[in-house]
């Protein structure tokens, strides 16, 4: 895949939209292309962030390790962008994420990505936005799991 053809990838993304070819071609190009194949890991929960992942394609299983064995959290694909609240919170991985098929994705490094966020708001505005619908659910999830919780004990 060429940069040019990276670009139009990256464009797709909704975190992207709106920024200029141009700027997506330099994304393009300062990031790392890898490829991933089903059982690979990405990254691992615990490790330092060091970088955020955006898929190109291909999906991957967001494990969580547990008290009773790992715990697939959540599926990620095509057009997200995973591996950021590492780079923006300066704390470990909180989760693993596991390729489930072939996968094509760009890495940018923490300090790439920090200065892409500087220079383009409107991305800052979307990671928020992709990380508030995630604490959303996160939430609603818990609740439903303590309320089952809670009929178990009292029943």
């Amino acid at each position: 895949m060429t940069i040019d053809s990276e670009a139009n990838a990256l464009c797709k993304i909704p975190l992207f939209r709106g920024i200029e070819a141009t700027k997506l071609r330099l994304l393009a190009f300062i990031s790392e292309r890898v490829r991933y194949t089903p059982g690979e890991r990405l990254c691992s929960q615990g490790e330092p962030g060091d970088s955020a992942f955006i898929i190109l394609s291909g999906d991957a299983d967001v494990v969580v390790a547990t008290e009773n064995g790992d715990q697939v959290v959540a599926k990620v694909g095509a057009n997200d962008i995973v591996g950021e609240i590492a780079i923006l919170c300066d704390v470990p991985r909180t989760a693993t994420l596991v390729a489930v098929s072939d996968m094509d994705v760009l890495t940018i490094s923490k300090d790439n990505f920090l200065k892409l966020l500087k220079e383009f708001p409107e991305m800052a505005l979307e990671v928020m936005r992709v990380l508030a619908q995630r604490l959303e659910k996160t939430t609603r999830d818990l609740g439903a799991v303590s309320a089952i919780l809670s009929e178990r004990a009292a029943g």
